[in-house]
């Protein structure tokens, strides 16, 4: 499919605009940008209750409850923006409308953001905040056996990264994974790195970028959570959903994942938007297709973490 027109209308704006790539700002300059992005984020859903916590470990975190009675499923959210921009407030929105559609606690953790903390540190960190919500699930309004992680880009690589040590450490128990467009590895050579790696909102060099931030000289630790990938670390993980974008550099490799968790005997199911791009569900604001992958996201979520199961 060609680009969808108000994908090709976002292209053509940041052609006619002239803006620098991510990779060629400073982090706070790139965290400032970002930020002021939010009216693009879709609608402000409402919901029950927002509370703001901490972990005994300094992590903050945002709870989102839902109307209804509870006690709820919950998702555990990572926010996306290469491990280096966004925060709780960039992903307001979008957290919102995932508790309202889904009926679902959500609880975005707001982790150490690189370059100024490198991995594993935003690991760890959304480690530690799924311990503290299975720890507190009572106190949360939530449904302890009923607990998924999720998120957009980087986020998603957290999530995928909590998932297996939480199978490593034998929990917490974690029952599903909701992986929207996720990074999986610094594999800048598949096809779709290749085909968009210019001219189609996120870039190869900004993904290169990232992971340089993200990485630094390589992980001196912990290494094996940076990209499990093959099937002998997929084994054992929670079902998971993935959502690509066709005109995205991460397609492949968000793709490729869902076809290594099957072969590993994880079930996996994968949505391709068409004609969209990198960000289209977390910017739902700017694409139509985009307000329907939050509902899609919130259906899955729904049907995943339903009590009758």
């Amino acid at each position: 499919m060609p680009l969808h027109p108000q994908a090709q209308q976002f292209v053509d704006n940041l052609a006619a605009q002239g803006a620098p790539g991510w990779h060629e700002l400073s982090p706070d300059e790139g965290r400032k940008i970002f930020a002021s992005l939010i009216e693009f984020c879709g609608r402000q859903a409402e919901v029950a209750r927002v509370e703001d916590l901490t972990t005994p470990g300094g992590v903050a975190l945002r709870v989102y409850t839902p109307t209804g009675d509870g006690p709820h499923p919950a998702l555990v959210y990572f926010h996306g923006g290469g491990w280096v921009l966004g925060d709780l407030d960039t992903h307001d929105r979008l957290c919102r409308q995932l508790a309202d559609e889904s009926s679902c606690v959500v609880v975005a953790v707001d982790y150490r953001r690189a370059p100024e903390h490198k991995y594993p540190c935003a690991l760890i960190d959304s480690f530690e905040a799924t311990q503290f919500v299975a720890e507190n699930s009572g106190r949360l309004g939530i449904l302890r056996d009923r607990v998924a992680v999720g998120g957009d880009s980087a986020g998603g690589s957290l999530a995928l990264g909590v998932s297996r040590l939480a199978l490593d450490k034998h929990g917490p128990e974690i029952r599903f994974q909701l992986l929207i467009y996720p990074v999986v590895g610094p594999n800048f050579e598949t096809s779709s790195y290749q085909e968009f790696a210019d001219g189609h909102g996120l870039t190869r060099d900004t993904m290169k970028w990232f992971w340089e931030q993200y990485l630094g000289d390589g992980p001196s630790e912990m290494a094996e959570y940076v990209a499990p990938s093959p099937a002998s670390e997929l084994q054992g993980l929670p079902p998971a959903h993935i959502m690509t974008a066709e005109f995205d550099v991460l397609r492949d490799e968000g793709e490729d994942l869902a076809a290594q968790l099957r072969n590993a005997e994880v079930p996996a199911t994968l949505h391709r938007y068409d004609g969209m791009l990198h960000g289209f569900v977390h910017f739902s604001g700017l694409f139509d297709i985009g307000v329907q992958g939050v509902s899609d996201a919130a259906r899955i979520l729904k049907e995943r973490l339903a009590v009758s199961d």
